[in-house]
């Protein structure tokens, strides 16, 4: 291998421009920790092609220079490897100097760095090499490949590549792996490598003539396989017959007769198609004489309406003239008894103030009942004005405010109220007590609205549900309370799973099971039954509600005026008492004002009964009235109920008849283009084709179009996936099969006879080199031998068995040990020696791989190698190391045991760089002069 002599660095890391000799045996970089010497080792390993150190890479050093190309540049000695001969390292590239120049540029590349290599003749500066062209500069394989060419193998490349504080990493080794180490530094390994390979070969080849047999054989097998082609070839010709008659005639002729058929079943369909749209005329006919029925029943009703509404009148003026006659009699006769009531205490003073007492507290309860029924009345008024104009009763204020917050803050919802009708109002007793307490339940149309709304709820106070998972009403199970309502918007999930599991029963007595309810609002549960009665002013659902609240509200109107009638009847009678006390009191006699008023009171007594009996008799009238007054009502809402139901059933009709026309002309105008494609059809085939007696015998053979599609698929599928032979020159086929076969024999033999001879010629050169490998080892065995004497350390190593065997050169391994001071032998790791032991040991081991006594060369990297010794083992450590003729590159750090130094022909002294400053301080060189101009 070839030495170094000099080394050039530019933009490397913090140092500028520097150069430096390495035209020694040892050369020692010297320096305090930090100051960059593992540095100056992966400038080398860099431009050797190795991995940098301390997971660094050569971009780290580049990078710190913050320049954008970085050289390594060196001068190796290219002088003949051995004194017999004039081989050169480098004489594979086609340099024959004595010196060659190897150099690496690192370039900036966008954002990441690329290195080149190159290698020319002479000693040539970096100025020089960068105006080589680029077809002059290689990559990294190329590079190794360089190298290794030149005696910088792999392993010693691993060798090189070891860290600081690393250098017994080859104690660590294994006994195997430590002989596959020896044997690649002394290159036997690549020998044993091409031998396995060689190996490798013959049995591929072995493979090879096992193919070659079964190639062999299945060509007989072909061969045996000729004489049943004929009958193959025959039997392809008659599938290939059959798929074309079936995509011919059978196919197309079937196609057609079923497409015929279709057209007659649309025909038919077409007119049942035809009678049902006349039907449907029918009934449009039928619905308009019932909505002329309707409409006449409904025009009656409200005659028949109009004239009871002129009779009740006509009653209810009769009664107020048969009262107005009837009540000045009356209270002419309650003035009377009002004054022998105080006639009889008009003489007594005491009973007189206690009577006038009486009437005055009498009169104080009267004025407040009568604020009381007033107040009611009020109510009811306010109640029927809020409920003009409005189809269904408004919610409560509540509702109404927090439905404005929600429309302010753009949430999208709706009332349960809102979006449930009644439908059958023989149940909207059951339905209005049972959603009594859910009508105000806000539901939201989208669920991400959840969050604002709760917040929006919180905030308000909101008492009802706010609920978010709402689904559309399916189809209700009959006899259901859901049955009994419309649902037009979505509703709560666990709402509409419980109307449709309650049953609506005709009474408690009919009621079963757990969930029931009565047309009366009589629930029952698994808690048990109760009733949820509402009143009709409290109806909620549907424009009906509205109706049942107007009618609740307008009873309680009227009888909130009569009671206001009857309190003010009751107060005036009483103002009057009080009058004809209070002139009792002054004086004044009742007794006379009744004797004067004497035929007055007679002939009022005898006419007050003729007129209570007309008064009776018009109230009785004028009842019978208001009751065939509000049949007669209910009677004209139905009638006008079922015009509009009428209405939208004619209508629903109109639009199911013009639905019904269009699919009517759409096929009419379908069955029209497939009748002439039919008969198109049919007159591109042969008239024998589509006889009948032909279509009955494919219906016979096939069946149906599906069977004789089945039928080609079949065939198809076996012409596509058999094995059919289509050639009809069989016999000369065979005949140059059986010519090709014979050869295929012979060649075969052929093989087989040198692929075995070269596997014994193989053998036995392996078996031969075998002396070369137990060679090899003996000198291995030797260096260290007398690298432990120099180092004052008894090694000895034990030669493993070889053979030409692969179990045996795979498991082969080599013990080394190891005696000092006479205390024992320690092995290569057994943890038995100290840590300047394993210094030695891996020295010893390390420097037993360089050492050529025939071919002196080569260098070594060893980072800090007496890190570990004392002063004794640094002189033994330099005495060998000098007897060696190899080349070695040491670091050091600076210390006062200067026998470190004693061994160097060269030392380079580092510095660290200085605080702010870009470039590292200049390294120095300290050169030993040789002994005769020592003292010169």
């Amino acid at each position: 291998m070839f030495h170094l002599q000099d080394l050039e660095l530019l933009h490397w890391d913090y140092c500028q421009r520097v150069a430096m000799p390495l035209d020694a045996a040892i050369v020692t970089i010297a320096g305090p920790n930090g100051s960059g010497k593992t540095t100056l080792l992966d400038a080398l390993r860099t431009l050797l092609g190795l991995e940098c150190s301390g997971g660094r890479t050569y971009k780290t050093y580049a990078r710190h220079a913050n320049a954008d190309t970085a050289w390594l540049r060196a001068s190796v000695d290219n002088r003949p490897r051995h004194r017999q001969n004039s081989s050169r390292p480098f004489a594979s590239s086609l340099l024959y100097d004595d010196q060659v120049t190897i150099a690496c540029r690192i370039e900036r590349h966008g954002g990441d760095w690329q290195r080149r290599y190159i290698l020319v003749d002479g000693v040539q500066s970096i100025e020089q090499l960068s105006e080589r062209g680029d077809k002059e500069w290689m990559g990294i394989e190329g590079w190794k490949r360089r190298l290794e060419a030149a005696g910088l193998t792999r392993a010693i490349g691993r060798v090189l590549a070891l860290e600081q504080g690393q250098t017994d990493r080859l104690c660590e080794l294994n006994p195997r792996e430590l002989l596959r180490l020896v044997f690649e530094v002394f290159g036997d390994q690549e020998v044993l490598d091409r031998y396995d390979l060689a190996k490798s070969h013959q049995q591929q080849l072995e493979k090879e003539v096992v193919q070659g047999q079964q190639e062999l054989a299945h060509a007989q097998a072909q061969l045996a396989e000729l004489a049943q082609r004929v009958n193959l070839y025959k039997s392809w010709q008659l599938r290939v017959g059959e798929r074309e008659r079936l995509n011919t005639e059978v196919l197309p002729v079937l196609q057609w007769a079923d497409a015929r058929a279709s057209t007659a079943r649309e025909a038919r369909e077409l007119h049942r198609q035809r009678l049902q749209f006349s039907a449907e005329e029918r009934n449009q006919s039928d619905s308009r004489r019932a909505l002329h029925e309707a409409f006449e029943a409904a025009e009656s009703a409200r005659r028949q309406l109009g004239a009871l509404a002129e009779q009740r009148h006509a009653a209810r003026k009769a009664f107020d003239e048969a009262r107005d006659a009837e009540r000045p009699l009356e209270d002419m006769l309650k003035h009377a008894e009002a004054l022998q009531a105080l006639a009889a205490v008009e003489g007594d003073s005491a009973d007189l103030q206690e009577l006038l007492a009486g009437l005055g507290e009498r009169q104080h309860k009267l004025r407040a009942e009568y604020t009381r029924a007033h107040d009611a009345s009020a109510k009811a008024q306010a109640a029927l004005a809020a409920l003009k104009g409005q189809p269904v009763p408004p919610p409560p204020a509540d509702v109404l405010r927090f439905g404005r917050v929600l429309n302010e803050a753009g949430i999208a919802h709706h009332l349960v109220a809102d979006a449930i009708d009644i439908v059958d109002e023989t149940w909207r007793a059951a339905v209005e007590g049972y959603l009594r307490g859910s009508r105000w339940i806000v539901v939201l149309q989208d669920a991400g609205d959840e969050r604002r709304a709760f917040a929006l709820a919180a905030q308000e106070r909101y008492r009802h549900y706010v609920v978010a998972e709402a689904e559309t009403a399916g189809a209700a199970p009959k006899g259901s309370l859901l049955a009994a309502v419309r649902v037009s918007a979505k509703l709560p999930s666990w709402l509409l799973r419980q109307l449709a599991g309650i049953r609506c029963v005709r009474d408690t007595a009919a009621g079963s099971g757990i969930d029931w309810i009565t047309p009366d609002a009589y629930y029952r549960d698994n808690r048990g039954g109760r009733s949820l009665f509402v009143p009709a002013h409290e109806h909620q659902f549907g424009t009906a509600a509205t109706d049942a609240r107007r009618q609740a509200l307008e009873s309680e109107l009227a009888r909130a005026d009569a009671e206001l009638t009857r309190l003010a009847r009751e107060q005036s009678e009483i103002d009057r008492q009080l009058k004809d006390a209070q002139k009792a009191a002054a004086g004044k006699k009742a007794a006379l004002e009744l004797a004067e008023r004497a035929s007055e009171l007679a002939e009022a007594r005898e006419r007050l009964p003729q007129l209570r009996a007309a008064r009776l008799e018009a109230s009785s009238r004028w009842s019978s009235l208001d009751q065939d007054h509000a049949q007669a009502v209910k009677d004209a809402d139905r009638a006008e109920r079922d015009y509009q139901a009428l209405q939208v059933r004619l209508k629903s009709g109109l639009e199911q008849i013009q639905a019904l026309r269009r699919g009517f002309d759409e096929r009419l105008t379908s069955l029209r283009n497939a009748s002439q494609a039919s008969r198109k059809a049919r007159a591109a085939f042969p008239a024998a084709w589509v006889s009948a007696s032909r279509l009955a015998g494919l219906r016979d053979e096939f069946g149906s179009i599906q069977q004789a599609r089945i039928a080609l698929g079949h065939v198809e599928k076996e012409l596509e996936q058999g094995s059919w032979e289509t050639d009809a020159q069989v016999m000369e086929r065979h005949a140059r099969m059986d010519v090709q076969v014979r050869e295929q024999q012979r060649m075969l033999d052929d093989r087989r006879a040198s692929n075995e001879a070269a596997r014994i010629a193989s053998g036995n050169a392996r078996e031969r080199y075998i002396e070369v490998l137990r060679a090899t080892l003996r000198r291995y065995r030797r260096n260290v031998q007398e690298l432990g004497e120099l180092a004052g350390v008894i090694a000895l190593a034990d030669l493993p068995h070889l053979d030409n065997d692969d179990t045996v050169l795979a498991q082969a391994g080599l013990q080394v040990r190891f005696s000092f001071d006479g205390k024992g032998e320690v092995g290569l790791n057994d943890g038995e020696a100290s840590g300047g032991q394993q210094v030695l040991k891996s020295l010893i081991l390390l420097v037993g791989l360089m050492k050529d006594d025939d071919a002196p060369g080569g260098f070594v990297f060893i980072d800090e190698p007496f890190a570990h010794l004392d002063v004794r083992n640094i002189q033994l450590v330099g005495h060998f190391l000098k007897s060696t003729r190899a080349q070695y590159l040491l670091t050091t750090p600076i210390t006062h045991n200067v026998e470190v130094f004693e061994p160097s022909d060269i030392t380079l002294v580092t510095s660290k760089k200085p605080r702010g400053e870009r470039w590292a301080p200049p390294i120095g060189v300290i050169q030993r002069r040789p002994a005769n101009e020592a003292y010169a």
